[in-house]
């Protein structure tokens, strides 16, 4: 994820990043110059049909078009940034409910347990780390600390592996409580925490797994290829060779609008400005080992 300073406009107007839309869309931004100077070129020296007043009505349609395709445009981007910021709220409370869970198991279990506040602070701070290879699609090779619980050694042979993490919580704080450990009520208390960090997964999996429908991707792109092809037949008629540096213009814009929803739309990848998984779950680790390693009072 990009961190800047939104206040600095210098830096945001001169900066070319590796992420900015403008060296993925190169290729295509020549290739869109080069066809509106052929379109140009043909109307200004041989095909002339700007004389011809029932030909450039076509500029009427381009505007009536302009609008539609700023309208979705407007809808893509929004549902693009619905799904990206329903991510990071879910990143959120993955890391509100690990902090609150700790701070619980911390104040409950007495400092004889040495054995389950150890694996409870290996635990917690796990889950977040295995949620993010889960939704990385890698293979959840476990790094532990030097000495890691012997209950969470086999957790990477699981199909499911969060759902495996999250089982070994649950049966540890049930073991606890039918131990004598921790009274009924306090399981109630924890069981919030605890049922949270299936529904994290859960959320993160709908949006991981759910793209935005093909045939509403593949349209705005097609919409958007048509309506600059033929942007220059329009714009030849008023402008002249100007036409080519605004049709280039033109289509920088739309396709930078569709390639940044594109980009945002699934927010637990490795792109630029997608969520920092990995920085929050290191979070939610350090977070944690503080909480257990503070002397009860």
């Amino acid at each position: 994820m990009i961190y800047y300073n939104s206040k600095d406009w210098f830096l945001h107007i001169f900066r070319i990043h590796k992420s900015d839309t403008f060296r993925k869309l190169l290729p295509m931004l020549v290739f869109i110059a080069l066809y509106s100077w052929g379109i140009v070129y043909l109307e200004m020296r041989y095909w002339k049909l700007a004389a011809d007043s029932s030909a450039r009505n076509i500029t009427i349609l381009h505007t009536l078009l302009g609008f539609a395709i700023s309208m979705l445009l407007v809808f893509r981007t929004n549902t693009a940034y619905d799904r990206w910021w329903e991510g990071r709220k879910l990143w959120g409370a993955l890391v509100n409910n690990s902090r609150n869970l700790a701070l619980k198991l911390h104040a409950l279990l007495p400092p004889a347990e040495t054995e389950a506040r150890t694996f409870m602070r290996q635990a917690i701070p796990l889950y977040a780390q295995l949620l993010q290879r889960h939704l990385l699609k890698e293979s959840t090779q476990l790094a532990l600390d030097e000495s890691p619980h012997p209950e969470l050694g086999n957790i990477a042979a699981a199909q499911h592996v969060p759902n495996r993490m999250a089982g070994r919580l649950f049966g540890r704080v049930y073991s606890l409580h039918r131990a004598g450990v921790i009274s009924g009520e306090e399981l109630i208390i924890l069981n919030e925490e605890l049922r949270s960090f299936t529904d994290v997964c859960g959320a993160c999996e709908r949006i991981k797994n759910t793209p935005i429908p093909y045939s509403y991707s593949a349209f705005i792109k097609k919409f958007i290829f048509l309506y600059v092809i033929t942007l220059p037949f329009g714009l030849a008629f008023t402008l002249g060779y100007m036409a080519i540096p605004v049709t280039t213009f033109i289509f920088y814009v739309l396709a930078s609008l569709e390639l940044i929803a594109e980009e945002i739309e699934d927010p637990f990848g490795r792109d630029s400005n997608d969520l920092p998984m990995a920085r929050m779950a290191d979070n939610i680790r350090r977070n944690v080992e503080e909480i257990f390693d503070e002397s009860r009072t």
